[in-house]
């Protein structure tokens, strides 16, 4: 057996001067040498733990053992088995707290790249015109509220069983979080405009611009002949601080901002017609995924400062490493154990600053995370004329407060079993909807698993396709 190298491949990634002021994607991929060379890095075990921590359960063994005998083609069929949004899985999945972190060689080394190879095999087929035979389900119908990614894997999923299913979805894009939340230089718009046309071409319908809860409404599906219905329905509704100053111009919530850029093309303004205003100088507050697409937009919309603002530790922050450390190359500054106290009018309605107290760590709280304390006589004030509150998300509560008798707790999430299942009958739900904002991946894994549980009722009903 061949020397197993230590640390995986690098993958190329554009220059931060250069990719701080364009919105091209900044990953690169891996070249066929690359991917082959790290490929060969996979022992093959003979129990593929890896496997375990992915929530859609990619045979990851499998696809990689094909890429090792050089066949790409199998490899991207094994992984469609279970997965139909590999390209956008390559790119967002936080790969090395899943997979990668069971994978065998990490105990050692550093673990197999398992999300590049999943990213250059999609991108690969992508590359070469994959067609993809479009297909006629035949069996009874089954209707998916809301196009993102618990949506999409629910549809995909129960159309490959064999139900005409369709998906109804709010805004004029398909795609949820994946079209409206991550920036164009991370996800690029095409790629999920491809995974998308990949499960229509199951026999997916897709209806935009349906806001189900107003017209139609879940039991209006039901009366209409849907055999069952599932909620995707996400979590957009965004949180604040309630801090004074936030109504004052320059302040927006993350979801706004980057719904502006991304879905609206902000960034292309006037060519587009949406635009967003950004200062000189500009603050997010949090340190999340989102809160570092935010910042990294910002300066790609023409701040010439931008920085994150979060009052807890850099041990505490939930953004995965690498963006992390793709934000800092491109120049964004972090006040860490800073937390904001009011934002700061200029007199004529707009943002001049940002008083913010310091902070130090004390005992954990329920999260496990240590406890922010405020420093006596410590406040100050950072000069910035935007600023963006990246805080998290709750469900929104148009679907749920329109359905009779669906539970929901008290901070909005609807209640569901492990199979998603919700109180209703016939009514499912998986995803942030479900949980509150999470990741891609396990929105996923929600969607399929409350798929699966939609077949197996309907089948015990004698509803199921060749019940």
């Amino acid at each position: 057996m061949p020397k197993i190298r230590p640390e995986r491949l690098t993958m190329p990634v554009q220059d931060p001067k250069e990719r701080r002021r364009n919105f091209r994607e900044v990953a690169l991929g891996f070249t066929p040498e690359l991917a082959r060379e790290e490929a060969e890095r996979c022992i093959q075990c003979k129990n593929p733990f890896c496997e375990d921590g992915c929530p859609v359960h990619v045979p990851i063994r499998e696809f990689i053992d094909l890429l090792q005998r050089d066949d790409p083609q199998g490899a991207l069929a094994a992984i469609l088995r279970t997965n139909a949004l590999p390209a956008v899985c390559g790119r967002v999945c936080p790969q090395e707290d899943q997979c990668e972190k069971l994978c065998v060689l990490a105990k050692r080394y550093q673990p197999v790249a398992i999300g590049r190879l999943e990213r250059y095999v999609a991108d690969l087929a992508r590359d070469a015109g994959r067609a993809v035979a479009p297909r006629r389900p035949r069996g009874p119908r089954v209707a998916v509220v809301g196009g993102g990614p618990a949506g999409l894997t629910a549809a995909g999923t129960l159309a490959g069983f064999g139900y005409r299913v369709t998906l109804f979805e709010a805004l004029h894009t398909v795609g949820g979080v994946l079209m409206y939340g991550i920036p164009e230089f991370r996800l690029p718009k095409d790629i999920v405009r491809a995974e998308v046309e990949g499960i229509q071409a199951l026999g997916v319908e897709i209806r935009t611009d349906a806001v189900v809860g107003q017209s139609p409404t879940v039991d209006e599906l039901l009366e209409e002949g849907y055999e069952a219905v599932f909620l995707g329905t996400g979590a957009g509704l965004p949180r604040f601080l309630h801090i004074p100053g936030e109504n004052l111009d320059g302040v927006y919530s993350a979801n706004e901002f980057l719904t502006r850029v991304n879905l609206m093309g902000a960034w292309r303004f006037p060519e587009w017609d949406t635009p967003v205003r950004v200062g000189r100088r500009v603050a997010v507050i949090g340190a999340g995924n989102t809160a570092m697409d935010a910042v990294r937009t910002a300066l790609r919309v023409g701040a010439e400062e931008a920085m994150i603002v979060y009052r807890r530790s850099p041990a505490e922050m939930t953004a995965r490493h690498e963006e992390y450390e793709h934000a800092v190359e491109e120049g964004v500054q972090f006040r860490f154990l800073t937390n904001p106290q009011r934002i700061l009018d200029d007199g004529e309605g707009r943002v001049r600053g940002l008083e913010v107290l310091t902070m130090e760590l004390g005992e954990p709280d329920r999260s496990g995370r240590c406890r922010p304390v405020p420093v006596a006589g410590s406040e100050h004030v950072l000069a910035v004329d935007t600023v963006i509150l990246a805080l998290g998300t709750s469900p929104n509560p148009v679907v749920s407060r329109s359905l009779e008798g669906l539970e929901v707790a008290e901070w909005g999430g609807i209640r569901t079993d492990e199979h998603g299942a919700t109180s209703r009958l016939r009514v499912y739900a998986g995803g942030d909807a479900v949980t509150g904002a999470a990741t891609v991946i396990l929105a996923m894994g929600a969607g399929k698993r409350a798929a699966q549980a939609i077949h197996r009722d309907l089948a015990q009903r004698g509803e199921a396709v060749g019940g």
